[in-house]
């Protein structure tokens, strides 16, 4: 079989319009002379490839926990985990994205879903990633022969370029989101990949309480003086639910005692930072923690990039753009480039919500802009 690589022109047509040269014979001429060489002029283009503000491919949209976990169910008992398939993880597809498993443009996120005595074997990639908890217990992942538990409301970052695989040690299964720049490296065409043992040894399949990689970083505001160079991704591999839940109750209890501490009023945000720079904790995605008190609401927010949000619990309602939705336990939703956000917690207790963004990237450009209203 032949496969014709001769690229193909872009087809140009004489229309008039403001900005725009007359149709006329020599004008249509000219651009099939462009299309001849591949050349595409400015002019024809310029409203697509510099508008006014962002105008994003991707879409609002909601993606329910209640179904995307009986959908892992399913496949749990169907799909195996193995060399080849390497993860069973299912990703989220933004629907104007042409299919690509992407949820925006930049972002990847997924259900992985892990049975009983279960192992997704080691691999590395250049992609940075994380893992986010939002139910279960009982899987630890092991970064480069580290065993780092995973419970819920735990927060688990690992740089790209690590070794890692994951084993379930307990009797259910368990489920958890991975957040990756898998389609900001498919499209800058940086990714790399690469298998590794088939099994891990049993010094690294053990089920310690506190890694070492929490023992060596895990103490707030200390830094181990033997390891002071500073480190382009976080060295500690879990944040613990533990903390987070603490800082978020003291900011609103501040904000009680009539302290600043919080975002905005009844919100009150943590960013998780890499110890040694006080940076974000991956070189191209930021991550938060942020909680709305019951009956209260976030000011509504918008900035150059885009952000997938998970419900970690609560209820409330959110809009994104033209979109609102109620949302409970585990819901996901994607927040478009430009696209104004704004949540309120609706039940008896608070709406915590878990984000992840790209705007490490677009801050190392200078291209990051916000805008935050009401």
């Amino acid at each position: 079989m032949t496969i014709d690589l001769t690229p193909s022109p872009v087809r140009l047509h004489a229309v008039a319009g403001k900005g725009q040269p007359d149709p006329t014979p020599e004008l249509e001429q000219l651009y099939r002379g462009f299309e001849q060489e591949l050349l595409v002029p400015l002019w024809t283009q310029i409203g697509d490839l510099m508008p006014r503000q962002p105008q994003s491919k991707a879409v609002p949209h909601l993606w329910r926990w209640d179904r995307l976990k009986a959908l892992a169910a399913q496949a749990g008992a169907i799909v195996p985990v193995g060399r080849g398939g390497e993860r069973r993880a299912i990703a989220l597809a933004n629907p104007a994205l042409g299919g690509r498993p992407f949820a925006t443009p930049t972002l990847w996120a997924a259900i992985q879903y892990l049975m009983p005595g279960e192992d997704a074997p080691e691999h590395r990639h250049t992609q940075h990633a994380f893992r986010f908890v939002v139910e279960g217990e009982g899987v630890w992942t092991v970064v480069n022969g580290d065993s780092v538990r995973m419970s819920r409301g735990d927060f688990l970052p690992q740089a790209g370029w690590n070794w890692h695989a994951h084993h379930n040690a307990a009797t259910e299964p368990m489920a958890w989101i991975d957040g990756l720049d898998i389609p900001f490296s498919y499209y800058t065409e940086s990714q790399f990949f690469e298998v590794g043992r088939e099994k891990l040894p049993p010094a690294e399949r053990t089920t310690a309480e506190r890694s070492y990689s929490e023992r060596l970083w895990g103490h707030p505001g200390l830094r181990p003086v033997s390891m002071v160079q500073a480190q382009p991704a976080t060295p500690l591999l879990a944040y613990r639910w533990v903390d987070t839940d603490r800082a978020l109750a003291d900011q609103l209890a501040l904000e009680d005692e009539g302290q600043p501490g919080t975002l905005s009023l009844g919100h009150a945000a943590v960013r998780f930072t890499n110890p040694t720079t006080g940076a974000d904790v991956l070189p191209t995605m930021r991550t938060e923690m942020h909680r709305v008190r019951a009956g209260g609401a976030t000011r509504v927010h918008r900035e150059v990039g885009s952000s997938v949000f998970q419900v970690f619990d609560g209820s409330g309602t959110v809009t994104v753009g033209e979109r609102t939705w109620q949302v409970a336990r585990g819901d996901l939703f994607v927040v478009p480039s430009w696209q104004p956000f704004s949540a309120q917690a609706s039940g008896a207790g608070a709406l915590d919500l878990f984000r992840f963004s790209d705007a490490p990237i677009f801050e190392a450009l200078h291209a990051h802009r916000a805008q935050v209203a009401g």
